[in-house]
């Protein structure tokens, strides 16, 4: 098979391919919000931590020519946000949701604010492992180059699993984000916990945005992340608080995103904007589906304000 007689199997290709890309980010921002709302949390504020990690990974990155001292440089942003919005909601009387739009709003206008000098500047790439090489069609070539960034929550995601369900640390946070009073009884402190666990999504979500400026569309501007921080948070209601749920409905919503790119390149143009508005629906469906007065979400956090 030559690159001409590909046709539209240039579509599903082209899916793969943007599905493993566009997924990144919603993988990383999942696995670390799975954790903030094991513990009891819920943080809608990752959107304004994604774009604050995109913008501070390619600051680092631009500075410094390294790509992964950008990942860390955003994650460690990252946690900052996490931390704030920790500290705030420990507060009396605090509603986390309304904490996390804030926090939203704060971190997309800081990032726009402090980026603008970043606009221009071409900053360091992540690497990506030509995992198509033995092909010798570009569409292969391309829909098979991995990002390291994908490898390493390939390999995250079955670790987080094991640990939520057989170690001391996911015992903990399971136990204090389904009661609160039971883990004051043995002796922990839900605050602390929710503390640690919002920091750790902070650092995924931060993580997260360092791809979208590193690597796809690997450049920094307003606008970068098109809601893929909010959308993560449907995700794992969507994945049932479950790591490797996250992992397959991460790849659903990358597939979605490159649905309508795919077949804009084989001709396809009716429907365009509803093809590329794919993931808001997907979203949408989950929120319906997910919002029944009727019975509770199953596997949800008992404390998770959500499902109170």
């Amino acid at each position: 098979m030559n690159d001409a007689s590909l046709g539209l199997w240039t579509v599903p290709i082209a899916v793969l391919g943007g599905a493993i890309r566009v997924s990144t980010p919603f993988l990383f921002v999942s696995l670390g919000e799975l954790v903030t709302e094991k513990s009891g949390r819920i943080n809608l504020g990752l959107e304004g931590t994604l774009i604050m990690g995109a913008m501070s990974g390619f600051g680092v990155a631009y500075l410094t020519g390294s790509p992964w001292l950008g990942v860390l440089a955003a994650g460690l942003v990252g946690v900052m946000f996490g931390a704030l919005h920790a500290a705030i909601c420990s507060l009396p009387r605090v509603n986390d949701i309304a904490v996390g739009i804030a926090l939203m709003i704060f971190g997309i206008g800081l990032a726009f604010y402090l980026g603008k000098p970043l606009v221009q500047p071409k900053a360091p790439t992540l690497p990506a492992l030509p995992l198509g090489f033995w092909s010798d069609i570009p569409q292969v070539r391309a829909a098979l180059e991995v990002n390291a960034l994908f490898i390493v929550g390939l390999v995250f995601t079955p670790i987080l699993s094991w640990a939520l369900a057989n170690t001391r640390w996911g015992l903990i946070v399971r136990m204090v984000g389904d009661s609160s009073e039971a883990a004051r009884a043995l002796g922990y402190s839900p605050l602390w916990v929710r503390l640690y666990a919002t920091c750790f999504g902070g650092f995924m979500a931060g993580v997260g945005g360092s791809f979208l400026s590193l690597y796809y569309p690997g450049s920094w501007s307003e606008g970068l992340s098109s809601g893929q921080g909010i959308t993560a948070v449907a995700l794992v209601i969507f994945a049932r608080w479950n790591p490797l749920a996250c992992f397959g409905a991460s790849l659903l919503f990358g597939g979605a995103g490159a649905l309508g790119p795919a077949l804009q390149a084989v001709g396809v143009t009716s429907g365009t904007y509803l093809l590329n508005a794919a993931p808001y629906f997907l979203t949408l469906l989950i929120l319906v589906f997910s919002s029944s007065s009727r019975r509770r979400v199953a596997g949800a956090p008992g404390e998770l304000s959500v499902t109170k």
